[in-house]
């Protein structure tokens, strides 16, 4: 509530003195598990760092602030959705679901998870970019078609932005797997550096459509 007063107070002080607040930095929380944490690699080069220096490079005036938890599930994320959206966030990506695949976790389930973080952006007023991630296909289709439905789904009925799949810099729809490994890291889960650099290249322009939503609300 103090955080939130003093950011109205700021802003009716710039207006009164004749600066554009809008010139100011927009912050976006990037809410996810290790692929957003940036697992095994040092730091500056997680996905978090180079996405902030993508965008700033790409003329953004942004901060990236990483809600990024190791192991995390959807539903962890939405047990913490509250205390991430803080007055200081103006935008939110959603990047969550492969630890809900990892562990079998009934889609339906998953589905739920996301419904709520999403519900809760939609109260604080904050634009969403939703990530989605796809299920292989060793699952069942049953499965996999429950599970991929789920963010694009989720984006159209709650009208964010959506990209389709987290990975798709490093593998693209028909990629070869061997070829895929080359932007891993040992674990053959969590891209290296080049494989991080790859997705914020994949990502980073529908990043800057969440600014300008960010910016403009």
């Amino acid at each position: 509530m103090v955080n939130g007063l003093r950011k109205v107070l700021a802003a009716l002080a710039f207006c009164l003195i004749g600066v554009d607040v809008a010139a100011g930095p927009v912050t976006i929380a990037a809410l996810g598990d290790s692929l957003t944490q940036g697992y095994g690699l040092p730091q500056g080069e997680g996905f978090v760092p180079r996405l902030q220096a993508w965008l700033r490079a790409h003329g953004a005036e942004v901060e990236v602030t990483n809600a990024g938890v190791s192991g995390d599930t959807t539903a962890g994320g939405a047990a913490r959705i509250g205390w991430t959206l803080t007055p200081e966030v103006d935008g939110l990506i959603v990047a969550l679901g492969g630890n809900d695949l990892l562990r079998g976790i009934d889609p339906a389930a998953t589905r739920a998870n996301l419904e709520a973080i999403l519900a809760a952006a939609e109260a604080a007023g904050v634009p969403v970019l939703l990530v989605g991630m796809k299920a292989p296909g060793n699952y069942g289709e049953d499965y996999k078609r429950a599970f991929d439905a789920i963010y694009p789904e989720l984006a159209e009925a709650h009208g964010t932005l959506f990209f389709p799949n987290f990975l798709a810099g490093i593998a693209p729809q028909g990629s070869d797997p061997a070829a895929v490994l080359a932007y891993l890291q040992p674990d053959a889960i969590h891209p290296n550096a080049e494989g991080v650099a790859r997705i914020v290249g994949a990502m980073g322009p529908k990043v800057l459509e969440l600014v300008e939503r960010a910016r403009s609300r």
